[in-house]
């Protein structure tokens, strides 16, 4: 699945919110802005006041918007919006250049992923590493670089997992999606597989030696690599 091309939402307060939440999040409507008054979007999409109002409650607990009374919905300043919220990370996939996204999620991952890797090699108890073990296998046994996705995310949630930090684990199942594009970016790298293998396989020796600062290293070499391998498919080299 190419995550960034949204999907077709079939209800229409789905749409609503679908067609909202990309208006604020592409900067169509800037934050300290109005979302357009409530008897122009119930007229535009042929609905009911409370069908409208429950799509902007939906758009408030994303952290888009704020209603206010008298003024109606203003879109929130970006510093408040739910950036791992399932929808937002889509609006965001669909509004922003790819690089530009695969960037800000590796200096996300640079800051967490190295530091869950040397905590599961500390913490992780046998069935962690039973699990990581079955992650990296899977991927040894994809035939083609689309089957290498589902492995690859479940090598990092388990890692995430073997620090046995709830917040961690919650952080990394929340990260998927973008995890999800990022990966999927670098496996268009024609040679991906043959590339990716090795790197992850230094994350899991290290874990499994219970070395964590070989598996911090191994998990930075990692995501260097994966940085150079976008690089080379975007635009060139960035900073």
């Amino acid at each position: 699945m190419n995550y960034r091309q949204l999907p077709q939402r079939k209800s229409m307060h789905g749409r609503i919110v679908q067609d909202l939440g990309r208006d604020i999040v592409s900067g169509t409507v800037a934050p300290g802005e109005r979302l357009p008054a409530e008897a122009l979007l119930c007229e535009k999409y042929g609905v009911s006041r409370p069908v409208l109002r429950e799509a902007t409650r939906v758009l408030v607990a994303k952290g888009l918007v704020v209603s206010k009374p008298r003024v109606g919905s203003v879109v929130t300043p970006r510093a408040s919006w739910h950036m791992l919220d399932p929808d937002v990370l889509h609006w965001t996939l669909s509004s922003v250049p790819e690089g530009e996204f695969f960037r800000s999620v590796l200096t996300v991952r640079r800051i967490i992923e190295p530091a869950a890797a040397a905590l599961a090699a500390t913490l992780s108890n046998a069935d962690d590493l039973v699990r990581i073990d079955a992650a990296y296998h899977a991927m040894e046994d994809a035939e083609r670089a689309a089957d290498l996705l589902e492995p690859d995310l479940e090598f990092h949630r388990a890692i995430m997992a073997a620090t046995h930090n709830d917040m961690l684990a919650y952080i990394g199942d929340m990260l998927s999606l973008a995890l999800s594009e990022s990966i999927r970016l670098t496996s268009l790298h024609p040679d991906t597989r043959a590339l990716s293998l090795p790197r992850h396989k230094a994350i899991l020796t290290a874990i499994q030696n219970r070395d964590p600062l070989a598996a911090r290293q191994a998990s930075l070499v990692q995501l260097e690599s994966a940085r150079a391998d976008a690089d080379s498919l975007l635009d060139g080299p960035q900073p």
